[in-house]
């Protein structure tokens, strides 16, 4: 048997997740970024065992994360047979992920507003009780 070390996420850690959460993130995705930010690289399996996130909800993430350029990938070939595995690490800066979000729930809010005022305006111009 192998001894293998990993890293877990600590209070801080799930305290940024629901952070992120509430942004809009999903669970999958925010937990993986807050994992990537504690390590320079990790593969998927290194990942499931530190976040205690399945194989499927992270390749999920990672395919989110990819799409928005958010993670960089590498193939590592191990000794003998098998298919290489994924090394992943973070590519862009968590400021610039937060500030993705940040816009996001701006032009949310704007919407909300815009939609918010054009009522304001219409139920001024039709009364409420039509006259005989």
């Amino acid at each position: 048997m192998k001894d293998y070390e990993v890293k877990v996420l600590d209070e801080n850690d799930h305290i940024f997740i629901e952070t992120l959460r509430n942004l809009g993130m999903s669970r999958n995705v925010a937990t993986t970024m807050a994992y990537l930010m504690n390590v320079d690289e990790a593969s998927s399996r290194e990942i499931e065992i530190s976040t205690g996130l399945r194989q499927p909800e992270v390749s999920l993430a990672m395919r989110l994360m990819r799409n928005q350029s958010w993670v960089s990938v590498r193939s590592e070939k191990k000794p003998g047979k098998g298919r290489p595995i994924k090394i992943y690490a973070l590519a862009a800066p968590v400021d610039e992920i937060i500030s993705y979000y940040e816009d996001k729930i701006y032009k949310e809010s704007q919407a909300t507003i815009s939609a918010i005022k054009k009522l304001k305006v219409m139920s001024k111009k039709v009364p409420l009780f039509p006259s005989k």
